[in-house]
C-alpha cells in the first residue's frame, strides 16, 4: 500500500485540494498537511519567529478503503513538509509528495517564486519522490477536469520510472477542458520575468501604499520546449528540476581563469 503526502500552498480549504486528494486516493492512503491560511509565493521560506500551531482536521475512509487523514499547519508549504516528516513520518518516508492543485500557472520563472513547488523541494531534500501540480487559472472556482483526466496517466508512468536523486517534477495544466489540450509535453523551464511589478495607490489619508501586480515578459528565443509558451498553446508541461542549482560549466570556467 503507497503512502502518499499532500500539501499546497493555497491552504487546506482550496479545491485544487481536495481535488487531489480524492484523485490520490485512488493510489494509497493520503496525509495532508497543508497551510492553514494561502501562503501563495513563498518559495522556500520557512518559519523562524513565530509559534507553529499543528492541528489534525480530518480523517475519513476513501470509498475504496484508503485512509485520508487531513492536518492544518499555520506555516509555510515548506514548514508542512518539514512536520510531516518531524511528527508523521519519522521512521518511514512517504511512497510520493505531490503538492498542489494549485491555482495559477507555475510555469517558466514563476517556479523560483512558487510555494506549491518549495514543497516539492523540501520533500526532494528529504528523497521522496515529489511532484508540483498547478492549472493555468487562479479562480477559487477553477475547472480542474483536465488534471483529473490526464494527472493518472502521468502518474502510471512515473510510478514506473526511477528519476535521478534530487529531480522533483514541475507540471502544469493549461486553463480548458480535457478536449482542447492537445498533448502532454516534457519540456524545460521557459525564460521571462515580470515588469511594473508594484501599483502605486493612495489611501483614503492621502499617504501612498503599493500592491503588487505585474505584467510578464517573455524573453525565451527558443519556444518549441519552453513550459509557458506550450502551456499557453495547450499543452500539459512536465519540467523535471534539479535540488543541485550548481552551474559545473562555470566551475571548470572559473578553476581555469581565476587566480586564487
Amino acid at each position: 500500500m503507497r503512502e502518499i503526502l499532500i500539501t499546497n500552498d493555497d491552504s487546506y480549504t482550496s479545491k485544487g485540494i481536495k481535488v487531489i486528494i480524492k484523485l490520490l486516493a485512488e493510489y494509497g492512503n493520503v496525509t495532508v498537511v497543508a497551510p492553514k491560511e494561502p501562503q501563495s509565493g513563498k518559495s522556500v521560506a520557512v518559519t523562524l519567529n513565530a509559534p507553529l500551531r499543528f492541528n489534525l482536521h480530518e480523517t475519513y475512509t476513501h470509498t475504496n478503503g484508503n485512509k485520508v487523514t487531513i492536518y492544518t499547519l499555520t506555516g509555510t508549504p515548506s514548514d508542512c513538509v518539514k512536520m510531516a516528516m518531524n511528527d508523521l513520518f519519522v521512521n518511514d518516508l512517504p511512497d510520493l509528495l505531490v503538492s498542489g492543485i494549485n491555482h495559477g500557472s507555475n510555469a517558466s520563472s514563476g517556479a523560483l517564486y512558487s510555494g506549491t513547488l518549495s514543497a516539492a523541494i523540501e520533500g526532494t531534500l528529504y528523497n521522496i519522490p515529489s511532484i508540483g501540480v498547478s492549472v493555468d487559472d487562479h479562480s477559487a472556482d477553477a475547472d480542474f477536469s483536465a488534471v483529473e483526466t490526464i494527472l493518472p496517466k502521468i502518474l502510471d508512468n512515473y510510478f514506473k520510472t526511477e528519476l535521478d536523486k534530487g529531480v522533483y517534477l514541475n507540471i502544469n495544466f493549461p486553463k480548458c477542458s480535457p478536449d482542447a489540450i492537445k498533448g502532454v509535453k516534457i519540456a524545460r523551464q521557459g525564460k521571462g520575468r515580470w515588469t511594473k511589478e508594484f501599483e502605486r495607490r493612495i489611501d483614503p489619508h492621502g499617504k501612498p501604499y503599493y500592491w503588487m501586480s505585474g505584467e510578464f515578459i517573455n524573453t525565451d528565443t527558443e519556444t518549441t520546449d519552453a513550459d509557458h509558451i506550450l502551456l499557453e498553446n495547450k499543452y500539459v508541461t512536465i519540467v523535471p528540476h534539479k535540488i543541485d542549482t550548481t552551474d559545473y560549466n562555470s566551475v571548470k570556467l572559473l578553476e581555469s581563469n581565476w587566480i586564487l
